[in-house]
């Protein structure tokens, strides 16, 4: 047998299986494989033959061992390494995402602070290993994955341990360490004494083209590309980009510079250099974040120590309890829970945090949950720096978790010096059930709640059973509420509307009896005045309401900005939209909602360009939501080729009857009627077996300009009391129906604007 991957297959079965080509490289081919004894998906790498076939196994394995010791937040890990019947590979976690190489092809220039974010975390990565003796030789777009949107440095140690083990070899194997465009000029003249300064100078052309769109020095082939690094100057970036600052230009140009002496002497000075730019000419100023305020804080997801999954939403609840008591604490900001929690599982250096989501302070912890025993450690740290403020362990019952929480966050004001006011003192102590275990159904139907739609009726079973053991506890049937609305309005098919209306209804006036001055109650009571009972004045007072009470709670202002829209109030519902991202940054809902309404607002090319962002923000994401209103602000564009593809993708990601309306009205507008009546009859069919909402088959048959059949199914949709009839005047989809007296009744009654009033 001499196929490699086979022999693979067969040397590994008892550790690894192998599933799938990923890619190759110059150097190796990469498989992905689960790991079979710790349960997780990795990438498997095998030098080439002719590679491996020329250097020395034991020395290669040897010199993997030691750069397996490399470990920083920075630098994709090795887990793994051996040898078998002739063959060599290595193993590294498996990273979902893409790589700068993959993004660069997508955009070909980044926005500069992208590129300056890339650069510094690749930077980070390469000091601290060329501190410990490791030239990386070969830094190019390809081997940076961006995770999570951070960069993270692959293959390190690699290159090292081939020239280690026979890199005299390379040569006659007709193989070169290194890439020709991102080469430095003493690795092309074939220097085998290189230091970390050649890896800056690779740096530097990544950076170059991430500004560009492509690396300094183009050739027809790589002798031509490498005679022009070790010989020509290097263009500059500003006669491509003139919004390349004149100080980001001059700070490149040295780190790009011909010998080595003229370059900055560590990476930490080329970074630094970049932070704190310095002209001779006309002033520009190049700042990759301003200063975080000293009052400002990340709470990260307390790790789960238990070993049982299944109490990981505990350690998310801990942590978003207190973001939210924290938020109340006037003077302090406090990062959001979902810029907060996207580094959850990653080891981020809290430097990096800080520097990444602008706070100066960071709390990470752990909680260990035993039967009744809880242990609760947690860390106060200066993102600054990296010194710990504070730090404590609480061995407690389960009873004294409100104890602890306000402990730890009486510890945070009095470490950050914040005076809090004795009104501001009870604020921060405010508990909404003294029940240890409804308190731990309610964070259970949180932390499903927050990985809605799979999550949602998971949900509501864990609100359920908190309310069961508090029948008092107000926040439990906001969670309720919420639930119940969303089943209702966007995640279709999952309760007919008035049913979810009427749940969700009983269960915001519920919470409002027992505690008016919850700003989330008010928040779900307006959701359902909006989108069910068309009772504009109430949704108005209570998202007014819900926002004097709880100024920082995002979902009030992203539910805010619905109403703007749907009421014509284009500025003020957009306004609210960027209010709702800069709480909540990396948050997906917001990112793809703001698609929504550029859509709404006719708007197509801001939706398109905020599409592309959320696609690039979470490539690996499985909602189908991005793709959906990506297709739509492509539609209302004249892309119809781009839309159908967009609805095509989407179909795979999720059934959902939104998407197949959407797709059939597509094919109507396209004139491919016999694909939209396809989309009608399996809506049809769909219908008998679960229910299917009518506003769905009224949206193709307005695509395919059959005015009657689109008011037959509104109609319904009126009386199924769909939220979509929210947004009659403003919904892209119906223009054909307007200007007919029967549009005009239904927006009457409705209770919108009349088209002459907008």
């Amino acid at each position: 047998m001499s196929d490699p991957l086979a022999l693979l297959k067969i040397a590994l079965a008892d550790r690894y299986a192998i599933e799938r080509e990923l890619g190759q490289g110059g150097m190796a081919t990469v498989y992905l494989a689960q790991d079979l004894k710790h349960r997780r998906a990795v990438a498997v790498k095998l030098l080439r033959s002719e590679l491996a076939g020329g250097i020395g196994p034991e020395r290669f394995l040897r010199e993997i061992e030691i750069a397996a010791g490399l470990s920083h937040p920075h630098i994709l890990p090795l887990f793994d390494s051996g040898s078998s019947n002739g063959l060599l590979y290595y193993v590294m976690p498996y990273i979902e995402g893409e790589s700068l190489r993959q993004r660069l092809d997508r955009e070909r220039q980044l926005p500069i602070e992208d590129a300056l974010r890339i650069t510094r975390e690749v930077g980070e990565a390469l000091g601290y290993a060329h501190g410990l003796g490791f030239v990386h030789r070969d830094i190019k777009p390809a081997n940076i994955l961006l995770s999570h949107n951070h960069a993270v440095v692959a293959d390190f140690g690699i290159a090292r341990a081939i020239t280690a083990a026979g890199g005299e070899q390379l040569t006659e194997a007709g193989l070169s360490l290194g890439t020709p465009s991102y080469m430095s000029p003493e690795q092309a003249l074939g220097g085998s004494e290189v230091d970390g300064r050649s890896d800056l100078y690779s740096l530097g052309c990544m950076l170059y083209e991430m500004l560009v769109g492509h690396p300094p020095f183009l050739g027809h082939n790589a002798q031509q590309i490498l005679a022009r690094h070790v010989m020509d100057p290097v263009p500059s970036p500003r006669t491509v980009r003139a919004a390349v600052p004149l100080a980001l230009e001059q700070t490149l140009l040295q780190a790009l510079a011909k010998a080595p002496v003229d370059r900055y002497a560590t990476v930490a000075q080329f970074i630094e250099a970049l932070e704190t730019p310095q002209v001779s000419g006309p002033q520009a100023t190049v700042v990759l974040h301003p200063a975080p305020p000293a009052e400002s804080i990340a709470v990260l997801s307390f790790l789960n120590m238990s070993g049982d999954p299944d109490n990981e939403y505990f350690g998310d609840g801990i942590a978003e309890e207190l973001i939210n008591l924290l938020t109340g604490v006037k003077g302090l900001r406090v990062a959001s829970r979902t810029s907060a929690f996207a580094f959850k599982g990653t080891k981020t250096d809290p430097r990096t945090i800080g520097q990444t989501l602008n706070v100066q302070n960071v709390l990470e912890g752990s909680v260990r949950k035993a039967g009744n025993r809880l242990r609760v450690t947690a860390q106060l740290i200066n993102a600054t720096d990296g010194y710990h403020l504070w730090s404590e362990r609480y061995d407690r019952e389960m009873a004294d978790v409100f104890a602890i929480q306000d402990e730890i966050s009486q510890t945070i004001v009095q470490a950050l010096q914040i005076q809090l006011t004795p009104e501001r003192q009870r604020v921060l102590v405010k508990r909404h059930t003294d029940n240890p275990d409804a308190y731990n159904f309610y964070l259970k139907g949180r932390h499903h709640w927050n990985s809605r739609p799979i999550g949602t009726k998971k949900a509501i079973e864990y609100f359920e059973q908190a309310i069961s053991i508090d029948p008092e506890y107000a926040m439990a049937y906001t969670g309720l509420a919420d639930c119940y609305s969303h089943l209702g309005s966007w995640e279709n098919g999952g309760m007919p509307p008035r049913e979810a209306s009427s749940r969700a209804t009983a269960a915001a006036r519920r919470a409002l009896e027992l505690d008016d001055s919850l700003g989330e109650a008010h928040s779900s009571m307006a959701y359902v005045s909006l989108h069910y009972d068309w009772d504009w004045p109430s949704a108005e007072r209570g998202f007014h309401r819900a926002i004097e009470l709880s100024p920082s709670y995002p979902t009030a202002h992203h539910w805010r900005s619905h109403l703007a829209m749907a009421m014509g109030r284009v500025e003020e519902s957009l306004a609210e939209s960027q209010r709702y991202l800069e709480l909540e940054p990396l948050d997906l809902l917001g990112n793809f909602h703001l698609i929504w309404h550029y859509w709404l607002a006719r708007q197509p090319e801001p939706a398109i360009d905020q599409g592309r962002k959320t696609l690039d923000l979470y490539p690996t994401e499985t909602s189908f939501w991005p793709r959906f209103f990506m297709g739509l602000a492509c539609e209302v564009q004249g892309q119809m080729d781009e839309a159908v593809a967009h609805f095509q993708k989407a179909l795979t990601l999720s059934d959902q009857s939104s998407v197949r309306a959407a797709l059939g009205h597509a094919y109507g507008v396209a004139g491919e009627r016999d694909l939209a009546a396809e989309m009608l009859e399996h809506l049809e069919d769909r219908s008998r077996r679960q229910f299917t909402p009518a506003y769905d088959r009224a949206v193709i048959y307005a695509g395919l300009k059959d005015r009657d059949r689109a008011f037959e199914w509104l109609e319904r949709a009126y009386d199924e009391r769909s939220s979509w009839m929210s947004y009659l005047n403003v919904e892209p989809r119906l223009d054909s129906l307007r200007g007919d007296s029967r549009f005009e009744e239904l927006v009457r009654r409705v209770g919108l604007p009349s088209s002459s009033q907008l």
